[in-house]
């Protein structure tokens, strides 16, 4: 029943046109995947996109929140994605190089070089490059490095545990989410107690990229894939989202199976402070008890959804779906008093407000309970 979202501590575009090899664009607002014209020879330059996270956030989710096994996915917002080809693919490698951000933004005139570019990892002054060969990583293998067009363009690990990828096609929700499980892993392989994971890897962060089969080995261009970055000024920059199921399911033998139902949330603050793991509760009662003679009302007795019911989180201005109903991971909770569930505010974006909707499947089937409650997330 847990969703936890982390937002990037840094991120850039670097751009392999040899015009804006040395240029920086840590301040921008976009992030993008491009293949560029060079203005005097007509070759398309493609463009990768560089992102990290804190290890601090990483191990004290992993460390602190999670109790059992957890999935994570790597997601960044659509903003205006332009001449897309029908069919796309996004890569994501776990980078093997430290690099710095930089302040630049890609229409400076002159272009910014203060941080990592396609040709440095740092800026144009100190002049570090990214590495061009292979070196050995742990006892479990090396790393090839991959320098796409030309010297530069990031390093990565290679191999089924440090790369993901996601398909799409252009009709369809451009957004990435993209699962990263088994890299966040080699990311914390030390605080793990199992040795599934026995040696990790420095957390650099995340590269993306197109497949050099389809785009950065290819000719010609397939449009520009748009995001937005963690510099954003919309409710939409990247996040690292992580999801358990530690849902509990007690006294649900008295689950309502049919019928129409009564819901309402208590225990809602309505307003939150970032830093709080709140728990919320419903009351669920039959709408039309059956009558019985008793010394007690009926509507004080605790009612239950079946085990197949969940929460949704939505933005209340945007209506952006912040948390999904998630068949495995947003189930809610019961006890003996009856259903609950917990939301992180951390991995919420503050002064926004929040509805909550609940789904419950039962032998009349689906229904879907969106009574306007909301919850406001504050500093």
């Amino acid at each position: 029943m847990a969703y936890y979202s982390i937002f990037p501590e840094k991120d850039s575009t670097i751009y392999s046109n040899p015009d804006r090899d040395t240029l920086n664009t840590g301040n921008d607002e976009i992030l993008e995947l491009v293949k560029e014209k060079g203005i005097n020879n007509g070759i398309y330059y493609p463009s990768r996109i560089l992102i990290q996270f804190k290890d601090s956030d990483i191990n004290n989710i992993i460390s602190n929140k999670i109790p059992n096994d957890f999935s994570a996915s790597l997601q960044l917002f659509s903003s205006e994605h332009t001449n897309l080809s029908q069919n796309q693919e996004v890569e994501v490698f776990a980078i093997s190089q430290s690099w710095d951000e930089g302040t630049g933004r890609y229409s400076n005139l002159p272009i910014s070089s203060n941080g990592c570019s396609w040709l440095y990892k740092d800026n144009s002054t100190s002049k570090n490059k990214w590495p061009t060969s292979s070196f050995a990583i742990d006892t479990t293998g090396s790393i090839n490095l991959n320098t796409g067009i030309g010297a530069g363009g990031g390093v990565w690990f290679t191999g089924s545990n440090f790369v993901s990828s996601q398909s799409f096609l252009r009709e369809n929700n451009l957004d990435l989410n993209i699962n990263v499980t088994s890299i966040i892993h080699k990311f914390s392989a030390s605080i793990f107690s199992s040795q599934t994971y026995p040696t990790g890897i420095p957390n650099n962060g995340f590269l993306l990229k197109y497949p050099n089969r389809i785009e950065e080995n290819t000719s010609g261009s397939r449009g520009t894939l748009s995001y937005f970055s963690v510099d954003t000024h919309t409710i939409f920059p990247p996040k690292l989202t992580f999801k358990w199921d530690d849902s509990i399911h007690n006294s649900q033998s008295l689950a309502k199976n049919k019928g129409e139902l009564n819901v309402s949330l208590y225990r809602n603050k309505e307003e939150y402070n970032i830093n709080e793991e709140s728990i919320f509760r419903l009351n669920v009662r039959d709408k039309y008890p059956d009558r019985t003679f008793s010394t007690t009302s009926n509507y004080l007795n605790v009612g239950y959804f079946t085990t197949s019911s969940y929460y949704s989180i939505r933005d209340a201005h945007t209506e952006e779906e912040i948390i999904p109903f998630d068949n495995e991971f947003t189930k809610l909770s019961a006890d003996s008093e009856g259903m609950y569930f917990k939301i992180y505010m951390k991995g919420l974006q503050p002064e926004r407000y929040y509805r909550l909707l609940f789904k419950h499947i039962n032998n009349d089937g689906i229904e879907i309970f969106d009574n306007n409650y909301h919850f406001k997330v504050v500093r």
